[in-house]
């Protein structure tokens, strides 16, 4: 008899065996003693041949062993340890849920997870974005995840919303920036409305083959997605045009995942500061607090007519407000240690899930998860790229990039500056921290500078305009007589910031080559190790690189302007 009659014959749910040992952070199968006597071994739950509406752990969300599995939290091979691994490897973390893992949730016509079983792989839908992107995240660096909510009225009961024949557009989009150190993490939310500039965009066709869709000039960013055939590959190199802000991979779902995880997580609390009754979304709510689910959470974040000015800019506010809740409830203690919870909320996310290959398993979302698990929620800020009203229109309609705004808010999330403040004595350490890195810095640039002639240096383009290192090569050696510098081309990986790489018994011609640049203390990066007699520099030029003679962009502000919108996801808001 397996677990799962076991548990049907004496009235025993199953996922109630399930129990999180605090000491090591696994769900652990423990029966009661009668059981254990009868049989002291247990295989994991199979999956029944239907699976419920509302699924109990671990029905239907765990598959009958495979060869060489365990039951979740337990071990391979009949309890023999791998040596220097610990059991099961990466097969534990299946089950293992910290204080401090991170289900990222987009809302307002969707809503997406990172929540992992290996199970669930079958579930996933994963798009070939035919190069858009980097390739995918990297466990040592600042990590861009686009996650895109659609508007997609596909599924029962969602045909009402809009247009029931629509394909899909980009409906609601937040670009998930984690910084390099996994402290901190901006969420930044692109208005659908906003007039943009979409680019020529390579798309995967069902045979295999690659067409590309023309871009288009001064049309609503939401078309980027499936207007004209447009995938979310177009999406995420619309986000490059218009941020800057090269994406690594994408998160895309519809309608039905507002529905089917703000259900699995047991309701999604919000407070009104009004009531409210929207006869186009049908939400009708008192003023004061309230759990939704289902098509009550759906109406919530769809509704433009029951806050602030009606907006599309103000729906996404609610929007935000739901997605930090819903995250607060996911954390709680009651999601936590919860398995039926867990389990459904697995099935329900994975689900409602499309990605992009570099994405397109379990084992690699659970990748991306232990990247975010230890990121406070109060470190997370929510803010939304800064709009003016397109002064073209009569009727206004759309929305244009606020410049003075936007800019230095897209220059904090591309220099990896956290927006929010961290705790005060991690900030104080790191200010110290700093200032003794640029006192090092600077006296790097003290020193004597070699004649021109002796400057050897290869110029590379690693993130500067086409061209650049080419540009750079004829200005060295026809206007500061630096002859002996050459030209490679493309660097082999892009950097964030231009940067010059020398020796130390090469540091006078670092010096000379940085007056001519005008290249500031912080680009200057010296080795350890002297170079070999006619060994050249390496400069790449860095996205902060505008042309030879010109000085770098300037630096990275450390706070935001007043009037950008913002909003940290520890924090209840009241909607009004």
């Amino acid at each position: 008899m397996d677990a799962q009659s076991r548990g049907r014959a004496e009235e025993i749910d199953p996922a109630d065996q399930w129990v999180l040992n605090p000491r090591t952070g696994h769900y652990e199968l423990q029966l009661n003693d009668s059981a254990a006597r009868e049989r002291p071994k247990v295989a994991a739950p199979r999956r029944s041949s239907s699976a419920p509406a509302a699924p109990t752990a671990p029905s239907p969300g765990v598959p009958g062993q495979r060869r060489g599995d365990a039951p979740p939290g337990g071990r391979r091979g009949g309890g023999r340890s791998r040596k220097g691994g610990g059991g099961g490897g990466r097969r534990k973390k299946a089950l293992l849920i910290t204080s401090g893992t991170l289900a990222l949730l987009l809302v307002g016509g969707a809503a997406a997870a990172y929540l992992y079983y290996d199970h669930l792989n079958g579930n996933l839908s994963v798009t070939d974005i035919a190069g858009a992107g980097t390739g995918g995240f990297k466990k040592d660096q600042a990590i861009n995840i686009l996650v895109i909510g659609t508007d997609k009225r596909s599924g029962a009961g969602n045909e009402g919303y809009g247009d029931k024949d629509s394909v899909g557009h980009a409906d609601t989009t937040i670009l998930f920036h984690i910084a390099k150190d996994r402290s901190n993490a901006t969420a930044l939310s692109i208005p659908r409305d906003l007039i943009t500039t979409i680019p020529d965009c390579p798309t995967k066709q069902p045979d295999g083959t690659t067409k590309t869709v023309r871009g288009a000039k001064g049309v609503r960013f939401n078309t980027s997605l499936g207007q004209e055939g447009r995938d979310a590959g177009c999406t995420m190199r619309t986000v490059k045009e218009l941020t800057g802000i090269e994406v690594d991979n994408f998160m895309m779902v519809d309608f039905n995942a507002v529905k089917t995880l703000s259900t699995a997580v047991g309701g999604v609390p919000v407070c009104l500061e009004k009531d409210v009754d929207d006869e186009d979304s049908k939400l009708k709510l008192t003023k004061g607090e309230h759990k939704l689910e289902g098509e009550q959470a759906l109406a919530f974040v769809r509704t433009r007519h029951a806050f602030g000015n009606e907006s599309d800019l103000d729906r996404i506010k609610t929007q935000q407000q739901f997605l930090g809740s819903m995250m607060r409830e996911m954390k709680s203690k009651e999601t936590l240690t919860s398995p039926k919870k867990f389990f459904s909320l697995a099935e329900a996310a994975t689900k409602s899930l499309t990605v992009d290959q570099g994405l397109g398993s379990i084992d690699k979302l659970t990748d991306l998860a232990t990247e975010l698990k230890d990121i406070d929620l109060k470190n997370i800020t929510f803010t939304t790229l800064p709009v003016l009203d397109n002064p073209a229109e009569k009727v206004k309609a759309t929305v244009v990039v606020n410049q003075g705004l936007a800019d230095p808010l897209l220059q904090m999330i591309r220099g990896d500056v956290s927006l929010t403040e961290v705790e005060k004595k991690e900030q104080a350490a790191k200010e110290a921290a700093d200032a003794d890195a640029k006192a090092k810095q600077d006296a790097l640039l003290q020193g004597n500078r070699a004649p021109a002639g002796d400057v050897r240096v290869a110029v590379y383009n690693g993130g500067g305009p086409k061209g650049a290192a080419s540009t750079t090569l004829g200005w060295l050696q026809n206007t500061k007589g630096m002859s002996k510098a050459s030209n490679q081309g493309n660097a082999p990986s892009k950097v964030d910031a231009t940067q010059l790489e020398y020796a130390p018994n090469q540091a006078d011609q670092a010096r000379a080559l940085a007056d001519a640049l005008g290249l500031p203390a912080t680009a200057l990066k010296m080795g350890t190790t002297d170079a070999a007699a006619k060994t050249p520099m390496k400069l790449t030029l860095g996205p902060d690189f505008q042309k030879p003679g010109t000085p770098l962009a300037p630096p990275v502000p450390q706070e935001l302007p007043k009037d950008v919108q913002q909003a940290q996801a520890d924090k209840a808001v009241c909607a009004k």
